[in-house]
């Protein structure tokens, strides 16, 4: 994970990435991983995503990570919440009523410091990594979380049309990095208006994932 490289990203605001008022794809399928109200949802490289106040105000509890701290100071600030601020071994966890945010590396949260979680949901965190990184993060994922039911959005498109991220990630991926444990359904494909960044012809996707 080049954490030089998200650091600077959110320190010049160059967060193209981030979603102010949510995934709408999030809101228009969100029935298809939908927990009862109390349950918590885990986002992991989360940045400070207007899903999280959506899934707080439907009376959800929230946990995710992000590398960089600037952008939780900013979720807190425009949550209008003060934090507690603690340290658990290498992370730093932001935390306020319904909603924890661990602050380093995704790699340095363990199952046991994370707690439990009712479902996942990834918008920017596979997309984000390079190819090298996927396996072991996916890995990961699964084993800190449990397994637990999971919404994945990915984007597809020829790679060598643009540098990522987000980075294509086709089915047969998803499909590589996930087959061995869930059963993956595609719920929703895409083309994406104007094209990925106005850049490249590109498609959508949003995959659910569901424990053998």
């Amino acid at each position: 994970m080049d954490e030089d490289f998200w650091q600077n990203r959110w320190a010049t605001n160059k967060i193209v990435f981030h979603e102010k008022d949510g995934n709408k794809l999030l809101a228009r399928h969100f029935d298809v991983i939908e927990m009862p109200e109390g349950a918590r949802y885990f986002l992991p490289l989360c940045g400070k995503t207007g899903d999280i106040a959506r899934l707080l105000s439907k009376g959800y509890r929230v946990v995710g990570i992000e590398l960089a701290e600037t952008a939780i100071q900013q979720l807190f600030q425009e949550l209008d919440v003060t934090p507690e601020i603690s340290e658990i071994g290498p992370l730093k966890l932001y935390s306020a009523q319904n909603l924890n945010i661990f602050v380093g590396n995704f790699f340095d949260l363990t199952a046991e410091t994370l707690g439990t979680v009712d479902a996942v949901y990834d918008r920017a965190a596979l997309v984000a990594l390079p190819v090298d990184m996927r396996p072991r993060y996916s890995a990961h994922l699964a084993t800190i979380t449990q397994h637990a039911k999971q919404m994945l959005i990915t984007f597809e498109y020829v790679q060598n049309d643009m540098d990522g991220p987000p980075f294509n990630l086709d089915e047969n991926e998803v499909r590589t990095h996930y087959a061995d444990a869930y059963e993956i359904e595609l719920i929703r494909r895409i083309d994406i208006p104007g094209g990925l960044k106005g850049q490249v012809k590109a498609n959508e996707t949003v995959w659910l994932l569901t424990s053998k």
